[in-house]
């Protein structure tokens, strides 16, 4: 993907101060998704990314990740896997606790959404604390996926939210 795209599209990227509370700082997408071109530029560094690994499904992580991970698995003509929420899956789930600011939330898979074995890309818009992307890191591995790469738009260096997805590879377009 040529500098200059990655370029327009860190652009376009608004900051919103203050949400969802003070202090925070947050990087909405919504320019990226009402943009045709950019809407299509954002899908193409996933699809160029995918199409040098050797996967069998895209997972992706409730809700953002849905409008990203959907495009690709459309795209390579690849199962698409969701992780949602607790509680927002009709069938048999794996489940994975996470840490919050105030307390813990977990994540849910459908037991038999990956074969053992499966190769696995997880895709999401944004990496800030890791907490979100290591469960679903850990569904992925209890039903037996291989995780071969954390793929995201945006990544907040300055959390580290990496470290918690280590030692799974991870790659992020738009760094801040």
């Amino acid at each position: 993907m040529p500098a200059a795209t990655v370029a327009k599209l860190r652009d376009s990227i608004r900051d919103v101060p203050d949400f969802p509370k003070a202090g925070i700082v947050f990087k909405d997408i919504t320019p990226v998704l009402c943009d045709g071109a950019l809407f299509r530029d954002a899908i193409d560094l996933f699809l160029e990314r995918c199409r040098t690994l050797a996967i069998d499904k895209v997972v992706c992580i409730d809700a953002r990740g849905f409008l990203f991970g959907s495009a690709v698995a459309y795209e390579l003509g690849l199962g698409l896997i969701p992780i949602r929420k607790k509680g927002k899956l009709p069938y048999k789930t794996e489940r994975a606790a996470y840490t919050l600011e105030y307390g813990e939330a977990e994540m849910e898979m459908h037991i038999d959404s990956v074969q053992p074995g499966e190769r696995i890309v997880l895709i999401d818009d944004l990496l800030a604390t890791g907490g979100t992307s290591a469960s679903a890191v850990t569904l992925i591995e209890k039903v037996g996926g291989i995780l071969v790469e954390a793929q995201f738009l945006i990544e907040l260096e300055f959390l580290h939210g990496r470290k918690k997805l280590e030692p799974a590879p991870v790659v992020s377009f738009l760094k801040y």
